[in-house]
């Protein structure tokens, strides 16, 4: 073979890997090349999903079970979590800093993520007490399942599995890849560190987590902190790690400790071998809407219109056919 068509499809096998290298890490799974592993770091990473796996009565009659759609290789939409308030173990939940949806689709080789509002004014049939309320409360009144629930009642988003990371985990991963390098979208002081605007910075994980953390002092208060959490989300997906150095037995296990998922080790290296493809593109998105105070409470109001275009997006991207939302939903 052509020593340049070789050296270009080895490229793009390495860029198509990127991308689940990462997903993998967030999940605290790692089975990109498991085969070829010792037996001590296959362990470590079934030990690692183990201590990861929680259920989170997640179910979708729209487009089957995990099961099936992992089983017969359907566009999968993954609820992704971030939460910022002590570790996972604690009694109480906290709430759920960044929501995202991830649809994985192997069929058209393109991955979609997609930012909701944490801000968004909802209300919770299931609990009317704590209802008008943020959309980021769902997880701590309902868990996993309540979000999901609302995420259908209010965009028709089936979810089919779901990630929650907590922060401290995310800035593990970054030191482990040896550190991202951003260029920031505004100039700002914050928590002892100074960032400027334009000018690329690599920066460790504690650098990058207040890079992210940032809300009050952005012109574009969430919406700009959104910006920031997906541009160093795909900073992390571009730093193309070594798979190896991820499955050092103490960094599995420090990361597992900080993740939930509904991913069992099968459902992951089933994965591994049907949705890598899904890497080939990857889309991002974000919910606009419009703030407003409701008895001392700040509040975010999403149209139906744009409800409805991120629900178009969503929906397309998996596969399904699009619905018509109501305005009282």
């Amino acid at each position: 073979m052509n020593e340049k068509k070789l050296n270009t499809r080895t490229e793009k096998r390495k860029k198509r890997n990127k991308f689940w290298r990462i997903f993998w890490i967030v999940v605290g799974v790692f089975v990109v090349g498991l085969a070829g592993f010792a037996w001590y770091e296959y362990s470590s990473v079934k030990n690692a999903a183990n201590t990861a796996y929680r259920s989170g009565g997640i179910s979708s009659a729209e487009n089957g079970s995990k099961n099936d759609v992992i089983s017969n290789k359907k566009p999968m939409a993954v609820l992704l979590m971030g939460t910022d308030t002590g570790a996972l173990g604690r009694v109480y939940k906290g709430r759920t800093d960044s929501i995202m949806v991830l649809v994985l689709n192997p069929r058209t080789k393109k991955s979609t993520i997609v930012s909701i509002e944490r801000d968004f004014q909802v209300n919770f049939p299931q609990y009317p007490q704590y209802s008008p309320s943020k959309i980021n409360a769902a997880y701590t009144y309902g868990g996993v399942k309540l979000l999901s629930q609302t995420l259908d009642r209010y965009f028709k988003i089936p979810v089919n599995t779901y990630a929650l990371i907590n922060m401290g985990g995310m800035k593990s991963i970054i030191d482990q890849l040896g550190g991202v390098d951003i260029t920031p979208l505004l100039s700002f002081d914050y928590e002892g560190y100074s960032y400027k605007k334009g000018v690329t910075t690599h920066m460790n994980g504690d650098k990058a987590l207040e890079y992210c953390r940032m809300r009050y002092d952005d012109p574009e208060g969430d919406y700009g902190r959104q910006k920031r959490q997906r541009q160093v989300l795909t900073a992390i997906i571009k730093s193309g790690a070594d798979v190896q150095s991820l499955l050092k037995p103490a960094f599995l296990n420090s990361v597992s400790s900080q993740v939930r998922t509904d991913l069992t080790f099968s459902d992951l290296t089933q994965m591994a071998k049907s949705y890598r493809a899904s890497g080939d593109q990857l889309e991002t998105d974000y919910t606009h809407g419009t703030g407003f105070n409701q008895d001392g409470v700040s509040y975010q109001h999403i149209s139906l219109a744009e409800r409805q275009r991120i629900s178009d997006l969503v929906r397309q991207a998996a596969g399904l056919k699009k619905v018509q939302l109501a305005n009282g939903q």
